[in-house]
């Protein structure tokens, strides 16, 4: 697939510069199609009864697959869960830390995942620790017993040094928002223990999707935090409460309409091929960042990703008036930037877009 026809899957860039990416990408139009047929079949057809049921469960199986294609891992590896805060959640719920345990952090994290870390040092009692992203490999202490920390910074796109935090003994959960989809994730070369990731942006999936990828070893010795009928390896004892090996024990819940949708758009960029999209979207993000540093704006510290995000005096105003010329990026609150999320589906003149409406 060439970049004109992989763009031509998404007809928003043709009314838009579409740069926002980092919170909800662009929906192909494959996906869209997948869908309706979905809604149609469970209009014409009833959900109920085994072939129903078995159908989801099909799905289930085949979007399981991909994202472990993606994830370098095994499909039982892999959860199928609502987002990325549903990964951390689960698994800050099901590990077993307490008084004494410290929990290290960065300062460039998203509340999706500060609102689950706080949420469980509140039950549990142990400490955590907040260290300059560029920083967290040496802030790492005799008493670290998880690094939590993102993939890639949702602030400016710059890369967590994964080998150095995963030389330690503490274990090493990634906030994968930012990164599957974008760059690579295959999370053995990452060495993580687990892996949190969104349907919704860089997979360019719904809203209410996502992954999470658990370390073999590690899973077969947690409980899922929520148990229900899909943890169960025999759904017939239920009251055995004997969950399933491998990740799977972590499943949320799957929708039909859902399942399609993410099948679709995961299956885009499978055929598209990851190299290739991971690739052509960290290339031009490097251009947009060239192209504005040599206009005079404050780039954010990034590494070879796909965010690129710059100072502004008025964020939120500047992105409201960049909508308006047709230009779609987001603001950070609190943090006074400007960010775009450039993906394989755009191109050059995007990005010229966007320069000259800023120019304006």
């Amino acid at each position: 697939m060439d970049a004109e026809a992989f763009r031509a899957e998404f007809p928003v860039l043709e009314r838009a510069a579409f740069l926002n990416a980092g919170s909800d990408g662009p929906v192909p139009r494959r996906a869209a199609e997948a869908v309706a047929r979905q809604v149609h079949r469970e209009l014409t057809e009833g959900r109920a009864g085994r072939p129903h049921f078995e159908r989801l469960a099909g799905l289930g199986g085949e979007l399981r697959a991909l994202l472990a294609a993606m994830l370098g891992c095994m499909a039982d590896d892999v959860a199928l869960t609502r987002s990325t805060t549903d990964g951390i959640s689960t698994v800050m719920s099901a590990l077993t830390l307490g008084k004494g345990d410290e929990v290290l952090t960065s300062d460039e994290e998203h509340p999706g995942l500060l609102a689950p870390l706080e949420a469980a040092r509140r039950r549990r009692g142990f400490d955590v620790q907040v260290a300059p992203f560029a920083e967290l490999p040496d802030a790492i202490g005799p008493r670290t017993r998880l690094v939590a920390c993102s993939h890639v910074s949702w602030v400016g796109g710059r890369v967590a040094d994964t080998g150095a935090l995963a030389a330690g003994d503490a274990l090493l959960l990634l906030d994968g928002a930012q990164g599957l989809g974008a760059v690579p994730a295959d999370v053995h070369a990452l060495g993580c223990d687990f892996y949190c990731a969104s349907g919704q942006k860089w997979l360019c999936g719904p809203d209410g999707s996502g992954c999470l990828y658990v370390r073999r070893e590690i899973a077969d010795e947690l409980d899922p935090p929520w148990p229900s009928y899909l943890s169960l390896a025999d759904p017939s004892r239920p009251s055995e409460l004997e969950p399933h090996p491998g990740a799977r024990r972590f499943d949320l819940g799957f929708s039909g309409p859902l399942l399609a949708w993410s099948l679709g758009s995961v299956g885009l960029i499978q055929e598209a091929g990851p190299d290739w999209v991971h690739e052509r979207g960290a290339g031009l993000a490097a251009e947009l960042a060239d192209l504005l540093t040599g206009r005079g704006f404050d780039v954010s510290p990034r590494d070879r990703s796909t965010l690129v995000s710059w100072a502004a005096a008025d964020a939120e105003s500047d992105v409201a008036a960049l909508a308006e010329r047709g230009v779609l990026v987001r603001y950070l609150p609190g943090r006074g930037l400007v960010r775009a999320s450039v993906g394989a589906w755009n191109d050059e003149q995007d990005l010229q877009r966007l320069v000259g409406a800023l120019a304006e």
